[in-house]
């Protein structure tokens, strides 16, 4: 269940003369924030374009991390697992329980999720959605098993591409896939929500690829989360003038301090 969002730019549902637009969308969601958590050996993490030997390790206790985030105004709080990503072992659940016991917005958590089994020991830990990214590219029935076990609002699936070409397994493989075309199958298979990173931005504070984030938004019916590159305050807001967009991750650049998300909330009339 989304926690819910005060009015500010990031409302569409009443901003539809500041953002004209006939996608339907724009009346529908507000662009939400998603603070990131990078989890590896239990520690919070960021990794320079998804390498683990550029790591930068920035806090031992990720559910105090998790409430900083809530505190200051995210919405959602998005997880990785980056050791279940390289490995497929869910190596942090005890983190993720620790989290989700934490905070009350909700949580999203990827990495690893290959299997039934798996996802369901990321529901019983606490997560709200499960995001499926190697697995979605070998399998797009393991989506559908996944909407007809969960529901299709808590299946999203996570396209990381670089040049367009989905790439798969913590990032040190590539795929044959366009990342539009797997952002449509993904959507008739039954995931609700598309998370999308462009690779080469990721990590680097130089801005997202908002080129490409208009191509999938422009391609696909349900939401979009767009990921990757995020590095101020001005990334944050042109992203949010895209209709019908639905959430933006932001990494590197709140670790960094580039971005406070106090600066993002609302101010009093």
């Amino acid at each position: 269940m989304e926690s819910a969002v005060p009015f500010s730019i990031f409302h569409f549902r009443s901003s539809i003369s500041r953002f004209p637009n006939s996608d339907p969308r724009i009346s529908q969601q507000p662009v939400l924030l998603f603070p990131a958590i990078d989890l590896m050996s239990g520690e919070v993490v960021r990794l320079r374009q998804g390498k683990a030997e550029l790591k930068t390790v920035y806090s031992q206790d990720p559910a105090a991390m998790a409430q900083r985030w809530e505190r200051e105004g995210g919405d959602w709080l998005h997880v990785v697992d980056l050791d279940a990503a390289f490995t497929g072992e869910q190596r942090n659940l005890e983190s993720v329980r620790a989290i989700c016991a934490a905070v009350k917005f909700p949580v999203e958590l990827g990495g690893g999720i290959r299997d039934l089994a798996a996802a369901q020991r990321a529901i019983d830990a606490g997560v709200s959605r499960v995001i499926v990214g190697t697995r979605a590219v070998e399998s797009l029935a393991f989506i559908s098993e996944l909407a007809s076990a969960f529901g299709s609002e808590r299946v999203a699936v996570g396209i990381d591409a670089r040049n367009g070409i989905v790439s798969v397994k913590g990032w040190t493989e590539e795929s044959t896939l366009t990342a539009l075309d797997l952002a449509r199958r993904a959507e008739d298979a039954g995931a609700g929500t598309i998370i999308y990173t462009d690779i080469a931005t990721d990590g680097m504070m130089k801005g997202p690829n908002f080129a490409e984030t208009e191509k999938m938004l422009k391609s696909i019916r349900g939401q979009l989360i767009a990921s990757g590159g995020v590095s101020s305050v001005a990334d944050v807001r042109r992203l949010a003038q895209m209709p019908g967009l639905y959430g933006c991750i932001i990494g590197k650049a709140l670790y960094d301090g580039a971005i406070d998300l106090r600066e993002l909330q609302p101010t009093a009339p």
